[in-house]
């Protein structure tokens, strides 16, 4: 980040002369290693001053929360009109460290760099894990609401829900005479249906199946957890899940599900609220072994997650609750040892360390490549959640966050044309994120809390209310554009940092608004062929490359609508950049010579206006 000293228009190297200091947190002269720290290696700092303007640099470091150390810098050499300063920093332990920069000015007395320093600028200093889910690097994740993908043609009805036999329709979204929107009309898509389909997500590259929520509950979302010991019999039951793990895995395809650990279904074996099944649920039972898994109030009432009562909170201090979840017979290693290999966490942000710690080190246990992904919105490296700070990269929590920041940014850019916040991003998450993470990224643009991606990228003015929402469609020109943008859009997913995670249906064109219209039935027949091809096209790129398993990430220009970058080690780099504007934009780098879209040998890489460049060295 450049902290200029006055309004800053132009870029600093251009004009360095107009600035009383230098400083960019993103390059290696400034700071080295540029990104996240083991915390037993060193991280070094420089910064220029301008010759007769500022003397006597200091910078201040503390640890977060901890008291702030005060040490002078080292005059290096002379640059032009700048003296170079340099200090060499050591950390005692895995944390957060903050650190802003002091210097004395000959008018206006001491200086802050930054000049709010009361965050400063973040050194994330990581315990490195010994195991990591190097085998997601490079891949393909893909994202299945199990509900509405594929139906193997076999109906399994279950008790209280609606059984659709309209696929395709739209889903119920109307409350009932209480106000609940009950979420209960199945569609059938099942597990069975999943592994009929394995041939299709390998053709499509899929290296990993994210499933949203199996175990057995009343709704199709299956948020509201029934049984954590028990595949819903909607989708197959236990064996399905088994099968196909088993399946994938001759596709080289693994696992992963959507751990639900904050809260329960109020018709669930543990709290029983109706009575519909054989156990001591909490509700009516003050004696039941699940009482202490919630939080009651003085009136008989209970906590729910965001007050939705058909969502009972679960107490994660209860030790009873802990060991059903992470002991060595609980629903972590049940399931891991039946074939799944990692975990998507819901609301992380709300499973306290009390739980998380045993929760992680429990799928550790059971696999020590485990990937542990959590649902966080922002960038996870410093998030607060009720007012704690968390510490999922500091060692022995998560490997991979949803990646919502980056998801914000690509849409910034693509849509709204902003590619400075696309280049910030990038910039952020790079510095903040230890690499074995930011290799590990789900890089969504599109999920089951979201609205299609197509929809967000080709309207302007979406309805508001959801009967409206409910038949709502693009127009001939906004679906036009929004398959552009989201060529566009899919570019960058697949390429930056990361691993995309392909929402079931992107591919193939699905629209739709919020929830739950982002969750209609995948299109068997119906696919937009001409998308389906350019996501197999990106995704072939991807697997033959190994610059996207954990190649360097370089910006090389980011102006003018053009946003253009570097993955690879050494020489063995590729070249992709991204052309938002009205004109053919050309950049001049040496050594590409293999257009990586077209197969053909060039010499100036030109992107054409609105479209995208891959190319190999």
């Amino acid at each position: 980040m450049l902290i200029p000293t006055q309004t800053y228009t132009e870029n600093w190297k251009d004009k360095p002369h107009l600035y009383m200091y230098i400083f960019d947190e993103n390059d290696k002269f400034y700071r080295n290693p540029t990104g996240a720290v083991e915390f037993t290696e060193d991280l070094t700092l420089q910064i220029k001053l301008r010759r007769g303007d500022a003397r006597n640099p200091r910078v201040c470091v503390y640890p977060d929360g901890g008291e702030v150390e005060e040490i002078p810098l080292d005059y290096v050499e002379a640059i032009g009109n700048y003296d170079v300063y340099k200090i060499v920093l050591g950390f005692e332990t895995a944390a957060l460290y903050w650190y802003h920069f002091l210097i004395d000015t000959v008018h206006n007395g001491q200086m802050a760099i930054p000049e709010h320093p009361g965050g400063g600028f973040q050194i994330t200093a990581f315990c490195p894990e010994k195991y990591k889910p190097n085998w997601i690097h490079g891949g393909l994740i893909y994202h299945i609401f199990v509900d509405r993908f594929k139906n193997d043609g076999k109906l399994r009805p279950r008790a209280g829900a609606i059984q659709r036999e309209d696929w395709g329709g739209c889903p119920y979204f109307l409350p009932d005479e209480r106000g609940i929107v009950r979420n209960n009309d199945f569609f059938g898509g099942d597990l069975y249906g999943i592994i009929e389909k394995l041939p299709y997500l390998e053709e499509l590259g899929v290296t990993c199946i994210y499933l949203s929520p199996v175990f057995k509950a009343d709704s199709n979302h299956k948020y509201d957890t029934g049984d954590f010991m028990s595949v819903d019999e909607a989708f197959g039951g236990d064996e399905a899940l088994e099968k196909l793990c088993k399946q994938a895995n001759k596709h080289k395809m693994k696992v992963i599900l959507d751990g639900v650990f904050n809260h329960v279904g109020s018709d669930s074996v543990y709290f029983n609220r109706y009575g519909n099944y054989n156990s001591a649920g909490a509700y009516n039972n003050k004696k039941s072994p699940y009482y202490d898994w919630f939080y009651w109030k003085d009136d008989g009432t209970y906590e729910s997650w965001w007050g939705i009562e058909l969502l009972p909170t679960l107490n994660k201090q209860s030790e009873s609750y802990r060991d059903f979840i992470c002991g060595k017979d609980g629903v972590i290693a049940h399931w891991m040892n039946r074939g799944v290999s990692g975990w998507r966490l819901d609301v992380v942000d709300e499973l306290p360390d009390v739980l998380l710690d045993p929760l992680c080190q429990a799928m550790r246990r059971e696999n020590k490549n485990v990937f542990i992904s959590g649902e966080v919105w922002e960038d996870a490296s410093h998030k607060i959640a009720y007012d704690v700070r968390r510490r999922y990269f500091l060692g022995g929590q998560l490997t991979s966050v949803t990646n919502y920041p980056l998801k914000n940014a690509i849409i910034a850019f693509v849509k709204d044309g902003d590619v400075s916040a696309l280049a910030y991003a990038m910039a952020a998450l790079c510095r903040n994120y230890p690499k074995y993470i930011l290799d590990s990224l789900m890089n969504i643009i599109g999920t089951h809390d979201t609205m299609r991606i197509l929809t967000v990228l080709g309207g302007e003015k979406y309805p508001k209310d959801k009967l409206s929402m409910s038949h709502y469609k693009l127009s001939e020109e906004e679906l036009s554009r929004g398959k552009r943008r989201l060529r566009l859009a899919s570019a960058l997913q697949f390429t930056l940092p990361g691993v995309p995670c392909v929402y079931y249906g992107d591919e193939a064109g699905m629209e739709g608004c919020i929830d739950p219209f982002n969750r209609r039935c995948y299109p068997w027949g119906d696919e937009d062929m001409e998308l389906l091809e350019w996501y197999k096209k990106l995704s072939k790129i991807r697997k033959e490359n190994s610059s996207f398993k954990d190649g360097e990430y370089t910006l090389i220009e980011a102006r003018d609508g053009l946003f253009a970058f570097t993955r690879g080690i050494g020489e063995d780099k590729i070249l992709i950049a991204v052309n938002i504007s009205d004109e053919d934009r050309s950049v001049t780098i040496k050594g590409f010579t293999k257009d990586l879209l077209s197969n053909r040998k060039i010499q100036t890489p030109t992107i054409k206006s609105k479209e995208v460049g891959i190319y190999k060295c």
